[in-house]
């Protein structure tokens, strides 16, 4: 793994360390419900995914993309799905490893790097489910490409992504409330930052962010192969969110 990716994952066990909303793991009251049929699950913080992207989910050989955390995985394996974690982050696959054991679920959980998938075999999963979560890596085209190798014919992906335009303003007025064009798409921490913020970021465990083109996000999937099915926005949290929605989720079906 390079220097981005040790990085990164080391960032991510701290975010577990600190309660980040994405790092909490579902009660198990969520889970009982899901044994029932009762779930959903969500990429962003505001919407769940409609449920009518989801085919019957009772042996559905699902791959939960970079989506550690004790959130997706262990809903769609209380549903009934056949489940596999895997994230960056060893404490991220823990918190899934943590409700399986309390609440008597079976999932797997395999840390890697979201662009690498090859300890996969090709056509190995029905279904990927791959939160907000390509921000925190520098080329996102291998993700599509490696998630499309791995999908069954007639598999779906279902993606959250920021919209870049969160990236354009200056990260300290922002938290003012002040919102100031400073920095352009695609943007790169290690890139846009000065050499100090980077090595602010570093040394505290900081993730290290960045911002693709909507070309990439988009066109990038369906240039792996994939077709472009189901679109929603939300709301992420971000003062820009007075303005425009800033999180994105797509469906897209290998055909």
């Amino acid at each position: 793994m390079n220097k981005l990716v040790i990085h990164n994952s080391k960032a991510w066990d701290k975010k577990v360390e600190l309660g980040n909303e994405w790092t909490v793991a579902v009660d198990s009251h969520i889970i009982e419900n899901a044994k029932m049929g009762n779930w959903s699950i969500r990429m962003t913080p505001g919407k769940d995914v409609p449920m009518e992207w989801f085919p019957s989910v009772d042996g559905l050989k699902v791959l939960c993309l970079a989506s550690g955390g004790g959130q997706q995985g262990p809903v769609l394996a209380a549903a009934g799905a056949d489940v596999t974690v895997f994230d960056n982050s060893e404490k991220q696959l823990a918190q899934d490893r943590k409700v399986a054991e309390r609440d008597g679920l079976t999932l797997r959980t395999v840390k890697g790097s979201m662009n690498d998938l090859s300890c996969f075999d090709d056509e190995t999963f029905d279904f990927i489910v791959h939160p907000v979560s390509n921000c925190f890596i520098d080329n996102i085209l291998p993700v599509w490409k490696e998630a499309y190798r791995v999908l069954k014919k007639g598999g779906t992906l279902v993606s959250g992504f920021v919209n870049p335009v969160v990236f354009l303003f200056d990260m300290d007025l922002e938290q003012e409330g002040v919102l100031k064009v400073k920095y352009s798409i695609p943007f790169a921490d290690e890139k846009d930052l000065t050499e100090d913020k980077v090595k602010e970021l570093i040394e505290n465990k900081e993730a290290l962010e960045f911002g693709h083109s909507l070309e990439d996000q988009i066109k990038g999937q369906i240039d792996a192969g994939f077709i472009v099915s189901g679109f929603y926005e939300d709301k992420g949290g971000f003062v820009l969110d007075e303005y425009i929605n800033t999180y994105s989720v797509t469906r897209s079906l290998k055909m």
